[in-house]
């Protein structure tokens, strides 16, 4: 025997490796337990929270939304138990793998349903991150969002790795105990099939016969053929224009000779004046604008859109608006751009308006103002201000409108056509302004002390009642802005156009809400009026229940349809 041969058994001793004494066994078994037990709670709630999630109304069970059988772990299981011992575990590392991924997924579809009011497009959406990271810097501050932007990157490396982890370890326990994960497999499978013959729900759009996490990998797989196609059809849509060859001289003729400005009010929807809370506090403001306006000779007719987008994106709705096409995603918003479709301000400036664009939340050049149509746009760093910001916005929307009288407006020598976005209704809504004297507005340091008494939104939001209070009180200030403006600056030639480009988050405008806005057209000219005199809209700022509904992107047309005769309209009784 040689002298390796006769050493083995004692090297082999040496470097075994030391058993757990007695005292540790315990801990370790508890350990392991809790992290299998980890493990499942982590693959059973990436399969089975519904998307809708942050959406439930207040009088919804919200345990309802776990209470749920999901098919795709059922068959997850099925897989692993019947795979060969040397495949089990580098189809578990890919099953856990692909459950990260859609379950990033889902997160981002939850995040989209409760801004946007829709799921993220795979293909198109990816840009939104950029914005909604400078949206979150200007409203929280800057080391704010990079914190949020670093703790959403880890969470998402977080989830594919523990996902992946969690099913690698489910699978050894079911290897471990192969006849008992049979035996329950089979049960949940069962369970799975009565449900789903009764359609039991405990939480809206969520069966507990749950095949959500299938139907997530569905939607994702057909993006991208979708948007393929969406694209192409856009491109058939977009070459379709029934004005694009209308002369300049039969362009908007109803309007000569007027100064038609366009007043997009930030986040104005239909839940404003719906909502009970809301609409007595918006409600009582456009009565008072109505006599205000009224008191100065002005008259007004209002109805509804349906803005193509929810919650935020605001330049898909003035896209919409414009172009007379509809602008809901990022990949038709570019397609758009780079046409040269005619938008309504392009049809101004060709029958003669001087026009202009007034974006006080824009910090740097727009390279969309050419496409659509603006002389000259007036931004963050030419209006002249000096005073502190408002959340979001950079301004209140009467500085903007008193720097728009004083720079552009009271130094017209021939007519313009205007749009003038104002901002003091976008979210978070804290701090709001209030109207001061025109005459004391000046550079905007008056607003200092405003600035400085509103919440925080870490505080406001915690509350859902207060957080509509203060989005109501917002929209009250930039409507009364605006009719303010007309009633001390608007002579006889001035019309103003006035829309809310999408309802507010669902925090705000609740659970479901439609996608309407309101649109108005005020005029002291009764003959500007008779010509939308069979729209049906309703008389006065707030337009009625039964008002019209339209979708946004069919305004552009209506508009140079209504004003585009040389004719005088004839008077309609009264």
């Amino acid at each position: 025997m040689s002298l390796l041969t006769r050493l083995r058994p004692r090297l082999d001793q040496e470097h075994a490796t030391p058993e757990a004494s007695p005292a540790t066994r315990p801990w370790r078994t508890v350990a392991g337990r809790s992290l299998t037990v980890a493990a499942a709670v982590l693959v059973f709630l990436a399969l089975v929270v519904p998307e809708g999630i942050l959406r439930h109304r207040p009088d919804v069970w919200l345990p309802g939304a776990f209470l749920r059988i999901p098919i795709e772990g059922i068959l997850g299981a099925a897989l692993l138990i019947a795979a060969p011992q040397r495949a089990r575990r580098p189809l578990a590392a890919v099953i856990g793998a692909g459950l990260g991924v859609l379950t990033v997924l889902k997160l981002a579809n939850i995040g989209f349903l409760a801004v946007l009011g829709r799921r993220f497009n795979l293909v198109l959406d990816w840009p939104l991150f950029g914005d909604g990271y400078r949206a979150l810097a200007e409203t929280s501050g800057r080391t704010g969002a990079i914190g949020a932007a670093v703790a959403a990157v880890l969470a998402a490396v977080g989830l594919l790795a523990g996902l992946t982890l969690a099913v690698l370890r489910l699978s050894r326990l079911a290897a471990r105990h192969r006849n008992r994960a049979r035996v329950t497999t089979t049960a949940l499978l069962a369970a799975w099939m009565v449900f789903a013959l009764t359609g039991t729900e405990l939480f809206p759009a969520s069966p507990v016969a749950s095949d959500s996490t299938a139907e997530l990998a569905k939607r994702a797989v057909v993006t991208v053929p979708a948007a393929l196609h969406d694209r192409a059809a856009f491109a058939a849509e977009a070459k379709v224009d029934a004005f694009a060859n209308t002369p300049p001289s039969e362009l908007l003729a109803g309007l000569r000779g007027k100064d038609v400005v366009v007043g997009v009010v930030e986040s104005y929807g239909r839940s404003a004046l719906s909502d009970p809370l809301m609409a007595g506090i918006v409600g009582p403001a456009l009565a008072d604008g109505d006599r205000q306006l009224a008191a100065a000779g002005f008259a007004a007719r209002s109805g509804y859109l349906t803005s193509s987008t929810y919650g935020g994106g605001s330049w898909l709705a003035h896209a919409s608006f414009q172009s007379g096409l509809w602008i809901n995603n990022q990949g038709r918003y570019r397609q758009l751009v780079s046409t040269k479709r005619l938008t309504l301000t392009n049809a101004f400036q060709r029958a003669g308006w001087r026009t202009v664009g007034v974006e006080p939340g824009n910090t740097v050049a727009w390279p969309e103002a050419k496409f659509y149509g603006y002389d000259e746009v007036w931004d963050s760093r030419n209006l002249g201000y000096r005073g502190p910001r408002f959340g979001w916005s950079r301004m209140p929307d009467q500085f903007t409108l008193a720097s728009f009288q004083q720079q552009v407006y009271g130094r017209r020598h021939a007519p313009m056509m205007a749009e003038v976005t104002l901002t003091s209704s976008h979210e978070p809504w804290t701090p709001v302004p209030d109207m001061v004297d025109w005459n004391a507005v000046g550079d905007g340091t008056i607003y200092g002390p405003m600035a400085e008494r509103g919440e925080e939104r870490s505080v406001l939001w915690q509350n859902s009642k207060q957080v509509r209070t203060e989005y109501a009180r917002s929209i009250k200030y930039s409507v009364g802005s605006l009719v303010s403006w007309a009633q001390r600056y608007g002579d006889k030639d001035l019309v103003l156009v006035i829309f809310g480009d999408h309802q507010p988050i669902s925090l705000v405008s609740g659970h479901g809400a439609s996608h309407d806005v309101p649109v108005t057209i005020v005029a002291k000219d009764p003959a500007v009026l008779d010509r939308i005199a069979g729209w049906g809209w309703s008389t006065g700022l707030n337009p009625g229940p039964s008002a019209p509904v339209w979708k946004m992107s069919d305004f552009r047309d209506r508009f140079l349809t209504a004003y585009g005769s040389r004719d005088e309209p004839t008077r309609s009784p009264h």
